[in-house]
C-alpha cells in the first residue's frame, strides 16, 4: 500500500514484535498464535468503533447521547451526521483495518513457507489449508468494509515485514477489489471447517470464520454488487450462498423438547415466549448463540461500551450514541408496511422492549438496550415490564461480543435478493404481464415468508392486529416497491445498531439511481457531471430523524461521491498518486 501507508507503518500496520521474523515461525503453535493475533486485531477498539460508525452513522437510526454531547465527545461523528466530513476526521482513517489485513498477509506468507519447508512435521497440509482459509476470509471481510466505507482503496496481498519496504500501490476500483474478495472467498470455502468442527460449546464455532461465515460474506458481497450493477446473476449468487448458510443451520440444529416440529429456520425463536431469551442469548455477555455465524470475541469491548453504554468512564450517563426518535412505538397497525413516514415498531413488537430502554413521552432519543443489558426482559401477565438503563455493568472490562453475521441477517438478505429478482411488468402486453406477475408473486411470497420468519417471533401473543399480512401488500405497484420497503424496514427492526443500516440504505439508493455508477473507475478520476445523483427516496429515509436539519443534509448529499468517507488526509499528503474523493476536494488539507 505502499507509500500511501508509510505514515502509520511503524505504529499501526506492522506488528510491534518479533513475529515478522522468520525465526519465530518454527511450530504449529506459532501459526496458531498469529491466527489468533489477526482475529484479535479485528476486535481492537479502533476497528469495532469504525464498523459501528461506517455502518450506521449516516443513516436514520442514531442520535447523540446527551452526556457525550455536553462533553463535546462526538464532534467527528457530528461531521458525518451533518454530511460535513473533513479529511482529518478520525473515522476517515483506514490504518487499523489495514493492520488486520497485514496480519493476515503475514500468516499467509510465513505459514505457507513453513509448511512447504517442513519446519514442523506436526503442521500438516490440512492445518495449513484451514489457516489459509481463515486468513483469506478475514482479509476479504476487511476489504469489503473498506470498499463500502471509502469506495476506492489500495489492494495489497503481500505482507509488510519492515518499514523500509516500498509498496507503491495506489487505489483500485471497487470492481477490482470485490473480484479479488470473491476469488479469495471461493478458494477459502474449499478448505473451510464447518462450525461444529470446533464443538458446540467452543467459542471458535462463531469466533473464527467457518464455512457459514465465508458463505455469509459471499452472499453479502454479491447482494452489494448486484444492487450497484443491477445484476440478476449476482442476486442469484446471493440467494445460493444464503441457502448454503440456512442448510448448514438446519443440519447442525439440535431440537429441544419444547420446540415446534418442522420449524424451517431452526435458530430463530418463535413467538414472544422465546424472543426474550433469544435476544438475551444473542446480545448478553455470554454471546455465541446458535443463531450467530461470526462474532468478534471480546473480553473488554471498549468500542461497544463507549458507543452505546458509557462513553468515558463509570460516571458517564450515556454512550456516544442513542437510538433516534424513529424508534418510538407506533399506534397504527398499518405502519408495518410503511417506510419514510412511519415509526419503526408497531405497538406489540417485542423488539421495542428488548432493543431499547423505556423513554419518556415525546423523547427525541432512546437509550439502547441491545448489547448493553445483562438482564432479560421480564413479563407480568399480558404486559411487558420494560426496565430502564442498567447500572451494574462496569466501564472497565466491559465484556460484549460484536456480531458481524447471524441467521436473521441471512434470511433478510435472501428476501431482499428475491424481491429484486422480480421483473417490473409495466409496459408489457396483457399476456406477458399475466405470466410475469405469476412468476413475481412466487418470489414475493418466498420473500414475505422469510420476513415473517424473522418478524413473527417478536409479536406479543396477546394481540395480532399488527402482525404482517401479505394481503396488505396486494396493492404493490408493478415494480414491487412495497415489498422492497418491507424488507428494508424489517432489516431495521431486526438489525438496528449492528452496523447494517447505512449499507442497507446505500444498496437501496444504488438500485434506484437513474444512472448507474461507474464502479470500474476511480471516483477521483470522474468529472462531477458524470457522477450519478443520489435518489430522493433514499435521502428522505436517511434524514427522517434530523428534523429541520434534514433539508441541508439532503442538499449536501447530492451524488454518489458523498456516500463515502474521504481518503485519509495523511496518506494524500504522503502519496500524491492517491486520488481524493471529489466530494472532499475543498476540505481540510486539500
Amino acid at each position: 500500500m505502499a507509500t500511501a501507508l508509510t505514515s502509520c507503518l511503524d505504529t499501526i500496520i506492522l506488528p510491534d514484535d518479533k513475529t515478522v521474523d522468520e525465526d519465530f515461525w518454527q511450530s504449529k503453535s506459532d501459526v496458531a498464535l498469529m491466527v489468533n493475533a489477526a482475529y484479535a486485531a479485528m476486535t481492537a477498539e479502533d476497528v469495532v468503533s469504525k464498523l459501528i460508525v461506517w455502518g450506521g452513522m449516516r443513516g436514520d437510526e442514531y442520535a447523540f447521547g446527551d452526556d457525550a454531547l455536553n462533553n463535546n465527545a462526538v464532534s467527528d461523528m457530528q461531521e458525518i451526521m451533518s454530511a460535513s466530513v473533513q479529511t482529518n476526521n478520525s473515522y476517515a482513517s483506514w490504518a487499523s483495518m489495514y493492520a488486520v489485513i497485514n496480519r493476515c498477509n503475514i500468516v499467509l506468507e510465513r505459514a505457507q513457507k513453513m509448511y512447504a519447508e517442513g519446519v514442523d512435521p506436526n503442521y500438516t497440509e490440512g492445518d495449513y489449508l484451514v489457516d489459509r482459509s481463515q486468513m483469506l476470509a478475514l482479509r476479504s471481510l476487511c476489504y469489503f468494509y473498506l470498499v463500502r466505507a471509502f469506495r476506492d482503496v489500495p489492494y495489497v496481498d503481500a505482507a509488510f515485514m519492515t518499514s523500509s519496504q516500498d509498496r507503491n500501490l495506489l487505489q483500485s476500483s471497487p470492481d477490482v477489489v470485490l473480484q479479488h474478495c470473491i476469488a479469495d472467498l471461493e478458494e477459502a470455502a474449499k478448505n473451510a471447517l464447518s462450525p461444529l468442527s470446533y464443538g458446540r460449546n467452543n467459542w471458535r464455532r462463531v469466533g473464527w470464520i467457518t464455512s457459514e461465515g465465508i458463505h455469509s460474506i459471499l452472499a453479502d458481497i454479491y447482494l452489494w454488487r448486484a444492487s450497484v450493477k443491477n445484476s440478476a446473476d449476482d442476486y442469484q449468487k446471493c440467494i445460493d450462498y444464503c441457502d448454503l448458510v440456512i442448510e448448514s443451520k438446519q443440519k447442525n440444529h439440535v431440537t429441544t423438547p419444547n420446540e415446534t416440529k418442522g420449524r424451517p429456520y431452526p435458530a430463530l425463536a418463535e413467538g414472544c415466549s422465546r424472543i426474550f431469551s433469544a435476544t438475551y442469548r444473542l446480545f448478553s455477555p455470554s454471546g455465541n448463540d446458535e443463531e450467530s455465524i461470526f462474532e468478534l470475541q471480546s473480553t473488554g469491548n471498549a468500542a461497544v461500551c463507549k458507543s452505546f453504554y458509557k462513553f468515558k468512564d463509570n460516571n458517564s450517563a450515556s454512550g456516544l450514541l442513542e437510538a433516534s426518535s424513529i424508534f418510538q412505538t407506533s399506534t397504527s397497525a398499518s405502519n408495518i408496511t410503511k417506510a419514510v413516514d412511519a415509526q419503526v415498531y408497531p405497538t406489540n413488537d417485542v423488539r421495542y422492549y428488548t432493543y431499547l430502554y423505556k423513554a419518556s413521552s415525546g423523547a427525541e432519543s432512546f437509550a439502547i438496550r441491545k448489547m448493553t443489558a445483562e438482564d432479560d426482559i421480564q413479563t407480568a401477565g399480558s404486559s411487558i415490564d420494560q426496565v430502564n438503563r442498567p447500572s451494574g455493568r462496569a466501564f472497565s472490562g466491559y465484556d460484549q461480543n460484536y456480531i458481524v453475521y447471524r441467521l436473521a441477517d441471512i434470511l433478510l438478505m435472501k428476501a431482499e435478493a428475491l424481491v429484486q429478482q422480480a421483473v417490473d411488468t409495466t409496459g408489457m402486453s396483457t399476456d406477458q404481464r399475466k405470466v410475469q406477475d405469476s412468476i413475481n408473486q412466487v418470489r414475493y411470497t418466498a420473500a414475505y415468508r422469510l420476513v415473517t420468519a424473522v418478524n413473527s417471533r417478536s409479536i406479543w401473543p396477546s394481540t395480532s392486529s399488527d402482525t404482517l399480512k401479505q394481503a396488505s401488500l396486494a396493492s404493490m405497484d408493478r415494480a414491487g416497491s412495497k415489498m422492497e420497503l418491507l424488507v428494508l424496514e424489517e432489516r431495521l427492526r431486526e438489525l438496528c445498531f449492528e452496523g447494517k443500516r447505512w449499507f442497507d440504505l446505500m444498496r437501496y439508493n444504488y438500485r434506484h439511481m437513474e444512472k448507474r455508477p461507474n464502479y470500474s473507475t476511480i471516483l477521483g478520476s470522474q468529472s462531477e457531471a458524470s457522477i450519478p445523483a443520489n435518489t430522493k427516496e433514499m435521502l428522505d429515509i436517511m434524514v427522517r430523524n434530523r428534523g429541520g436539519e434534514g433539508a441541508g443534509v439532503k442538499a449536501k448529499m447530492r451524488n454518489e461521491a458523498y456516500l463515502y468517507m474521504p481518503i485519509p488526509y495523511n496518506d494524500i499528503i504522503l502519496n500524491g498518486g492517491l486520488k481524493q474523493n471529489p466530494a472532499y476536494a475543498s476540505t481540510t488539507g486539500n
